[in-house]
């Protein structure tokens, strides 16, 4: 799959894979068939972008532009895990999702569709996948979304 030029297609480019911001790895390969990647952030290329509480400081589609800077950095990470070789990832299993609102938000879903909507248009029917979608009363750095992610490779 040719992840690379989807997102050329559709206007984005592969961001810069974040250093961890913590103690921790950005991503971990498991038995050789599974990829863990880290929470991501929505920071894109050290940028700082998506601050606030859904339902108070953020709309819904400012936090489903911060749900899609999550899912690039994402991708960002597995590619550097696949060393560029996107063919290596066979499915995105699964996006486990946390996302920065008050406590009378229940939108969560349609948030986290900004993430879930781009892999699917990036990765076709190997990028359909089980998902969570949580609120959260606040999250690192007070960014809006979290994200993380399982992948099956070869």
């Amino acid at each position: 799959m040719d992840i690379k030029a989807r997102l050329a297609t559709l206007g984005y480019e592969l961001p810069q894979a974040a250093a961890p911001a913590a103690n921790y790895v950005p991503y971990v390969i498991a038995d050789g068939d599974f990829l863990f990647v880290a929470g991501q952030i929505p920071f894109l290329n050290g940028k700082t972008m998506h601050l606030g509480r859904l339902g108070a400081d953020l709309g819904i589609e400012e936090g489903v532009e911060a749900a899609r800077a999550c899912a690039l950095n994402i991708l960002a990470q597995a590619n550097e895990a696949v060393g560029g070789d996107f063919s290596k990832i066979k499915r995105l299993v699964k996006l486990g999702a946390f996302v920065n609102c008050t406590p009378e938000f229940t939108d969560h879903p349609q948030v986290v569709n900004g993430a879930s909507d781009l892999m699917v248009a990036v990765m076709g029917d190997a990028g359909k996948h089980a998902r969570f979608a949580v609120g959260a009363p606040s999250l690192p750095r007070g960014v809006a979304v979290e994200i993380d992610a399982i992948f099956e490779i070869e």
